[in-house]
């Protein structure tokens, strides 16, 4: 705690006017304490022919004071200064990183200013006659720095105080009178405060763009938020619904094999009877037998002719069943349904199984994609606008700079985003107006049509003109059905399926393609009309943004029932 307070102490110390310790020190009527010299250079160079004001605190004195050495505070600044010179502490003496007095020899003492007409660095004590010698009382001191030697012109060993605002360099007087003699020059003071105010300036739109991009991630930090709010309330949305998925599916496993045991009593209860009655007949038959067979070895002639009619005689048989072999078509049919209810909801789960196509607006919504104009494709008189969503056609607009993706030559550009899986979105357009899909590697220019979206076997386009037209490779196709401003376009990229649609109050298909894409497509526009045209892809409707794994819940229903569950 004892640094603080001799940096307190030292502070009082010192003259606000040459931030060094008093020298002679005198207090004006105000109370504040100066240099005897520094004072009365304030007064002198200034303009006080009526009043004489303190430097800081601006009070005003009238006649000019008579100054008095303050002889207490002498003393006590010349016991600072003497401790000061004293034997310093390790931490005044110059390390790695810090600027060293120049003139001090064997252990450097750290240089406390820098003088920019000696361009040297002084401690303490070498600093003395900068502040008590007229000759050095001009001199310019600023904080120590190790900067000192750019200020020295490397040609002429001149300070480099002169700016060349023709060749943007600071420059010494001998390089001004030289080769810089009919340049644009002015002082280097000049200049910095030529540069300061653009400094400020940059400070300004740096400042403010700080403010725009913290504004924009707070917003990113806040979508973030509701994503992963969203998430994890879908996660435990789902965790619930699986579990009542699994919870029913054990249900139905119990239920199933119930009703398989059920069955099995009903058919063997209904075959117990006729099963008892043959245990009975086959048992009569088998004593009758063991009679017959001791009958037949007696030697009594006269036993044997007295009892063989009564042992001969057999009661009427009993009608043997023959077995149901319909019964075991219920098993049968039970693990086939099973089975088949099975692969249903494996290939529902492993998304496999085939969904119903789009019918209605919202239903094509659910698809939506959010989609950006990428700038590096955009072609001849394009101007993107509206976050990159929106193009116009304005010739007069400076050109884009060249990019291996642009095209050349013609008023078209792609989307950044690469389309796979099911998308879809809408363009709202002018007039003239070419909507279109094309896969990346499309051909950028060339002296015939072949990179025009429509006319290459890498692109599909629908002409929004007076009348609509479909082209593919080259080959045109006429489109009737109602004009709008507004045109739907929905992707099946893994089915092949195209489709194009007006859209007003209803959708009305215009054209749909199916076949086999082999690549990512991206969406293309493309400006036929003059200056002032405009097409631009629309934003879609947050609220119908439904991932795949979301809509898993709109498909408990149907494999549920598959499963032969009744919801």
């Amino acid at each position: 705690m004892a640094q603080p307070r001799n940096q307190v102490n030292e502070k009082k110390c010192s003259c606000s006017v040459c931030l060094d310790l008093l020298k002679d020190p005198v207090t004006i009527p105000c109370g504040h304490n100066y240099c005897m010299s520094c004072i009365q250079t304030h007064w002198d160079e200034g303009d006080h022919n009526i009043n004489y004001s303190c430097p800081q605190c601006r009070q005003t004195f009238r006649p000019r004071p008579v100054l008095v050495k303050n002889t207490m505070l002498a003393e006590l600044v010349e016991e600072k200064r003497t401790a000061i010179q004293a034997a310093p502490a390790d931490h005044c003496y110059a390390g790695p990183g810090d600027v060293a007095c120049d003139v001090c020899t064997g252990k450097k003492l750290k240089a406390s200013k820098s003088c920019l007409q000696c361009l040297a660095s002084y401690c303490e004590q070498h600093l003395q006659p900068h502040y008590k010698s007229p000759t050095f009382k001009k001199h310019k001191l600023v904080e120590a720095s190790v900067k000192l030697p750019e200020n020295i012109c490397s040609h002429h060993d001149e300070v480099m105080n002169i700016f060349c605002r023709t060749d943007q360099q600071c420059i010494c007087f001998l390089c001004f009178m030289d080769e810089h003699e009919r340049h644009d020059t002015v002082s280097a003071a000049a200049e910095r405060t030529e540069k300061q105010k653009e400094l400020c300036e940059s400070r300004q739109k740096i400042q403010q763009r700080i403010q725009d991009r913290e504004k924009d991630l707070k917003e990113l930090q806040q979508e973030t938020e509701t994503i992963n709010l969203a998430a994890d309330k879908s996660v435990e949305d789902s965790e619930k619904i699986f579990t009542e998925l699994i919870c029913l599916i054990e249900k139905r496993r119990s239920d199933v094999k119930q009703q398989i045991r059920s069955q099995q009593k009903i058919d063997v209860s209904r075959i117990k009877e006729p099963q008892e009655k043959l245990d009975q007949e086959i048992t009569e038959l088998k004593r009758k037998d063991a009679e017959l067979d001791q009958l037949s070895r007696t030697e009594d002639h006269t036993h044997f002719l007295h009892s063989y009619p009564s042992l001969s005689e057999l009661t009427e048989s009993t009608d043997s069943p023959r077995p149901n072999i319909y019964c075991l078509q219920y098993f049968e049919d039970v693990v086939a349904a099973l089975t088949a209810d099975r692969d249903k909801m494996h290939a529902i789960l492993t998304g496999t199984w085939s969904l119903a196509e789009p019918t209605t607006r919202a239903q094509f919504l659910r698809y939506s994609r959010e989609i950006t104009l990428d700038p590096n494709t955009a072609g001849y008189g394009l101007v993107l606008s509206e976050g990159n969503r929106k193009i116009m056609f304005n010739v007069e607009n400076v050109p884009y700079p060249e990019h291996p993706d642009r095209f050349i030559d013609r008023p078209q550009v792609l989307s950044k985003e690469e389309l796979t899986g099911r998308c879809y979105w809408e363009v709202e357009m002018s007039r003239d107006v070419v909507v279109a899909v094309a896969y990346k590697s499309m051909r950028r220019s060339g002296n015939s049509l072949a990179h025009v979206f429509g006319f290459n076997e890498k692109s599909w386009a629908l002409n929004c003109f007076d009348a609509y037209n479909f082209r593919h490779d080259s080959n045109d196709l006429s489109i009737s059905g109602p004009k709008s401003s507004r045109i739907g376009v929905y992707l099946d990229h893994s089915a092949g399926i195209l489709s194009f649609y007006s859209v007003s109050e209803t959708m009305t298909l215009l054209h749909i393609v199916q076949t086999t894409f082999t690549e990512p497509l991206h969406a293309g526009l493309f400006l036929c009309g003059p200056d002032g045209d405009t097409a631009e892809v629309c934003i879609p409707n947050r609220q119908h943004f439904i991932l795949s794994t979301i809509r898993l819940p709109s498909l408990l229903s149907p494999l549920l029932r598959l499963a032969g569950f009744r919801l």
